[in-house]
């Protein structure tokens, strides 16, 4: 396998060591050279492979493969319209593209140009899973232009996804098979379900709570930031730009803009008492935005916006709850927006009762 290539991990958007994992309760993410990893909270896991990061030809394969025995892995195919676009304008609107492993031709798939996206066929991920586990040369071809998959990471990655799902030394194992029965294999997990609450009705003098405390209120702020560079308007001289939405009759939503960069913009949010000592309980200083008991941030990982890191925080009556975090893969010039969804996180969310 290739040994030189780098890699940009776009949820924490910096340079990598040569291997970087992170696990909690909501799941897993695990980066090495051009592959990465995404489970989840019902384990299902994402793992999406790039083109080397000095090949201005981009393309990306995604493997998805739900937990439990005997469950097959599924695959899809994306080009890259960022950089070096005169091929994909080359080619017509609709046409197919071939999977090429060490020069032999694997099936080809049809593709259209206005989505540069198809699904996989079952021979296709098949060969690709074996070529991924060996040092393999795979392109995927159409019009006449080859786009190259790197495979450099690709067996840590696949290594981990057997691990977290609980199929290593099993017949199902994508990298370490082995004789342990399969029906050993972990489970699915059902999608937790978040209960959302409808927020309490702005009582009058509401819109005078920041100003009879603003002082007050900024110190208690402050005092949950475990770095002031955090949330910098907190600390600076003069009076941040508060706003406040009640959540209950004792409670209130408060939020103020923490940082201004090249490209993102963040919002710091922290629940709050109507009155002081307000007892602030942070809930993130990387907001965007909030809507009807929803939190959401949304953080690019660089200006072309092709990476972004996505979560969302839902009201239940008594706190926001950590509902969804995801990211849309490495910044590798795939497509405008990012090219998958690779949740760590998933929660459904109940809406109120009418």
């Amino acid at each position: 396998m290739k040994t030189t290539a780098r890699f940009l991990f776009c949820a924490g958007f910096a340079a990598s060591t040569p291997l970087v994992h992170a696990q909690s309760a909501e799941g897993l993410s695990f980066f090495h050279r051009d592959w990465e990893l995404a489970c989840d909270n019902t384990r299902t896991c994402r793992a999406a492979g790039y083109q080397d990061d000095d090949d201005e030809l981009a393309v990306s394969v995604l493997l998805t493969r739900v937990a439990g025995p005997g469950v097959a892995v599924t695959g899809e195919v994306m080009l890259g319209n960022y950089f070096e676009i005169e091929a994909v304008d080359a080619l017509p609107a609709e046409f197919e593209i071939s999977l090429q492993i060490d020069g032999q031709a694997v099936g080809a798939v049809p593709m259209s140009r206005d989505s540069l996206l198809a699904d996989m066929s079952t021979a296709q991920v098949s060969a690709l899973l074996d070529a991924l586990t060996r040092d393999s040369t795979i392109e995927w071809v159409a019009g006449g232009t080859s786009w190259t998959l790197s495979d450099s990471g690709s067996t840590a990655v696949l290594l981990k996804m057997d691990e977290f799902q609980g199929r290593l030394d099993t017949p199902g194992a994508l990298v370490r098979k082995g004789t342990r029965d399969e029906s050993e294999v972990l489970p699915p997990v059902a999608v937790p379900v978040v209960s959302a609450a409808d927020l309490a009705d702005p009582r009058a003098g509401d819109d005078q709570f920041i100003a009879s405390g603003a002082i007050a209120l900024q110190n208690a702020l402050r005092s949950t930031l475990e770095d002031p560079y955090d949330c910098p308007s907190l600390t600076e001289e003069g009076e941040p730009e508060f706003q406040a939405r009640r959540l209950t009759d004792s409670q209130m939503l408060v939020s103020v803009p923490c940082t201004l960069g090249a490209y993102n913009e963040t919002i710091g949010y922290w629940v709050v008492a109507d009155e002081d000592p307000y007892e602030p309980r942070l809930i993130t200083t990387q907001g965007s935005n909030h809507d009807d008991g929803n939190i959401h941030a949304s953080n690019k990982g660089r200006g072309l916006g092709d990476c972004w890191s996505l979560d969302r925080w839902t009201w239940d009556g008594e706190r926001f709850v950590h509902s969804a975090a995801s990211t849309t893969g490495m910044c590798r010039g795939i497509a405008p927006g990012g090219a998958w969804s690779l949740p760590t996180l998933t929660m459904n969310i109940e809406s109120p009762a009418e």
